[in-house]
């Protein structure tokens, strides 16, 4: 049985891998892109989310290469990620596709449902290949986290544009072959060496921008128009504050287990001031994330939504208060299928320019 999946950052490569080492017979779509969109899109309710739009196209293009199999998430929250499952489903029923569905219902558990849906994906039912898998997984998940945060650095201050990138892709097509434990801390270690050759000025004055918002558009760089990169080109050390090895550090360790503080946890302390309440999404991240740039001395932070997430929409509307409270700049910008990239690049460099102006007048007032 062929399985896929939908793309979320580099997820594919983890997931990918724990099913591989499983004996799984995987199909990986074609990364997002124009195609995914426009297919999701013409399948999908006109108001739904971005994110939906591109995970339906993910199925779509996954079937037409031969998938037999989809695997979905169930997701707890207040969120419309909790019906991707059942709208996909629909959908693709209603398109005359004829193929298996499994579900990973977090309603219903974490462990357990990570093992029923394993095992009926690859067929393989041994804990222990399983327990193998997962903790594969989650070493990439870790791993690439911090090679896309070791990129952030060079970008920002890389002599020739665009070299980092280069390294970059080099050793992620290295940890995407890794298939073991110590194969993939080799490919990882030659990956750093990689990026870390990266011709750079050391004494650049880069900005330092906090990126946060929905987990999904802050981490595909597709829907997202590659905003770190075009930031780094600008002279920006990104800092993106939602990553997917947070996620899963807070969905499978307990509280108790944890040598520090989870950043959802840290969000939503310094949301306290502003939002009470878990509203659903990555809404609470987002303000907290917002809250504690002042502390953290970002010179400003950039939200990124999806059009019609209500979540999102309700944080981006409690952000100018943080920004006239923490004396913080803040963009918020909100992504679909219509955003256009000259546009959205004339923001970014207008937002740029506005923060070196800020830090030159206040430089000159210390000077004073």
């Amino acid at each position: 049985m062929k399985i896929t999946f939908p793309h979320m950052g580099n997820l594919y490569i983890a997931v990918g891998s724990a099913l591989k080492m499983l004996g799984g017979d995987v199909i990986i779509p074609p990364y997002n892109c124009k195609r995914t969109l426009s297919l999701g899109t013409r399948n999908s309710p006109e108001a739904v989310c971005l994110p939906y739009k591109l995970v339906l196209g993910n199925y779509i293009e996954a079937i037409e290469a031969g998938a037999e199999a989809l695997l979905m998430i169930d997701s707890p929250g207040i969120c419309r990620l909790g019906q991707y499952s059942n709208s996909s489903r629909t959908a693709l029923i209603d398109m005359g596709y004829d193929v298996e569905f499994i579900n990973f219902d977090l309603y219903k558990g974490k462990l357990k449902e990570l093992y029923t849906g394993f095992k009926k994906a690859t067929g393989n039912g041994n804990p222990i290949d399983i327990i193998k898998a997962i903790n594969l997984a989650l070493i990439k998940v870790d791993l690439l986290d911090q090679l896309d945060h070791s990129l952030a650095y060079y970008r920002a201050r890389e002599i020739q544009t665009g070299s980092a990138d280069i390294r970059y892709r080099r050793g992620l097509k290295a940890i995407e072959e890794a298939m073991t434990f110590s194969t993939t801390k080799k490919a990882f270690k030659h990956a750093m060496d990689q990026i870390s050759s990266t011709p750079i000025d050391k004494d650049k004055n880069v900005i330092h921008i906090d990126l946060t918002g929905e987990i999904y558009v802050v981490i595909d760089y597709f829907s997202n128009l590659e905003i770190e990169k075009e930031l780094g080109k600008l002279g920006v050390h990104v800092h993106r504050k939602l990553n997917i090895s947070d996620w899963t550090k807070t969905f499978l360790i307990p509280p108790f287990l944890r040598s520090t503080e989870a950043h959802g946890e840290r969000a939503a302390r310094f949301a306290s001031d502003f939002l009470k309440r878990d509203i659903g999404g990555d809404a609470i991240e987002s303000v907290g994330d917002a809250a504690y740039a002042s502390y953290s001395k970002s010179d400003g932070i950039v939200h990124l939504l999806p059009f019609t997430c209500m979540p999102e929409i309700i944080a981006q509307n409690i952000l100018p208060n943080i920004r006239a409270e923490r004396d913080i700049p803040v963009l918020s910008l909100v992504l679909d299928e219509q955003m256009g990239k000259a546009g959205f690049i004339t923001r970014l460099e207008a937002f740029v320019d506005l923060i070196n102006r800020r830090k030159r007048k206040n430089q000159e007032i210390k000077i004073a």
